[in-house]
């Protein structure tokens, strides 16, 4: 009865190889995606901070700090993790530090104030952060570029 048309009792053996060529494209695909996209998620507001030779401040792991710049114009700018905001005026700038430390009461503020903004600038800056109940001010510098 075998010569019927019936397939032969022969089975085939599983596949047990996986064909990794797919992932391998979806893995290059993603490579190139992740290239292209990480110049772009460093945000911020160009400062060219003032370079001096200070200790790095030691902040808490858990504790996001609050970073309010001043740009070369005098314009305010917050910054929240990695949210930032449009210039905005001095007013508008304390009235929206404090409603996020009335919401995260252990945050340290730091400033990052560019070289060419005036000295009163920074003061009035700091002056309004103190009334919007910041209680830890730092001041954001960079290293000297000649230190040994």
């Amino acid at each position: 009865m075998k010569g019927m048309g019936m397939m032969p009792e022969s089975r085939r053996k599983p596949m047990s190889e996986i064909n990794v060529v797919p992932y391998i494209d979806v893995m290059l695909v993603l490579l190139i995606i992740f290239m292209v996209t990480a110049p772009m998620l460093t945000q911020g507001v160009k400062v060219d901070l003032p370079q001096t030779s200070s200790d790095p401040i030691q902040a808490e792991k858990d504790v996001e700090a609050i970073i309010v710049s001043v740009d070369s114009n005098g314009a305010y700018y917050v910054e929240v993790g990695d949210r930032g905001s449009d210039p905005m005026a001095l007013e508008d700038l304390q009235s929206e530090v404090a409603k996020i430390l009335s919401q995260r009461s252990n945050s340290e503020v730091l400033v990052r104030g560019d070289e060419q903004v005036r000295y009163g600038t920074v003061v009035r800056l700091m002056s309004a952060l103190q009334m919007a109940g910041a209680a830890n001010i730092g001041l954001i510098t960079e290293a000297p570029l000649d230190k040994p």
